[in-house]
């Protein structure tokens, strides 16, 4: 039997088993974000599906931007429930990326603008295509400054930019 590596394009498909309510507790990989959005342990959260936090990505249009935590707290919101796993959704994300890049190797638009959702406080997502150099060449291309902190990128002044995603 012979062993396939599933494409990116794969990787963003649907589970049957999400999405899934959960009891966030201390020790959770995602505790410290979820927490940070307000959540406390013994609260219910949410893990995704990728489709989920793809859809959201595709609402941002040029000139705006999302993070992972606006993301989070619109699924917690549409959930009903107090927070979203951002380990999750930060995965998919970067799955996301990952499968335009390889769908325009193949030349397909998979119209996700992945490029406009930053991981939290507007760093930069070195686990894109290309790293850090070429995340920050999109969005300069769109004209957003973009400032080195130590070893990292980040937008300025990027919650000036933020997109409401719940409109």
């Amino acid at each position: 039997m012979s062993y396939r590596k599933k494409t990116w394009f794969e990787k963003l498909a649907d589970s049957e088993k999400y999405p899934k309510i959960l009891i966030l507790e201390k020790g959770f990989p995602c505790y410290n974000a979820v927490h940070s959005m307000g959540a406390e342990a013994g609260d219910p959260i949410v893990l995704v599906n990728p489709s989920e936090v793809v859809a959201l990505m595709k609402k941002v249009p040029a000139g705006k931007l999302t993070t992972i935590i606006e993301i989070c707290k619109s699924l917690a919101k549409k959930h009903g429930v107090k927070g979203c796993c951002s380990l999750t959704a930060g995965i998919f994300t970067m799955t996301a990326a990952n499968a335009v890049e390889e769908a325009k190797g193949e030349n397909k638009d998979l119209g996700i603008p992945y490029w406009r959702t930053l991981k939290s406080d507007g760093f930069l997502n070195e686990k894109y295509p290309g790293g850090l150099e070429a995340h920050k060449a999109l969005l300069e291309k769109e004209e957003f400054t973009v400032t080195k902190r130590g070893k990292k990128y980040q937008v300025a002044n990027y919650q000036a930019f933020l997109f409401p995603l719940d409109e």
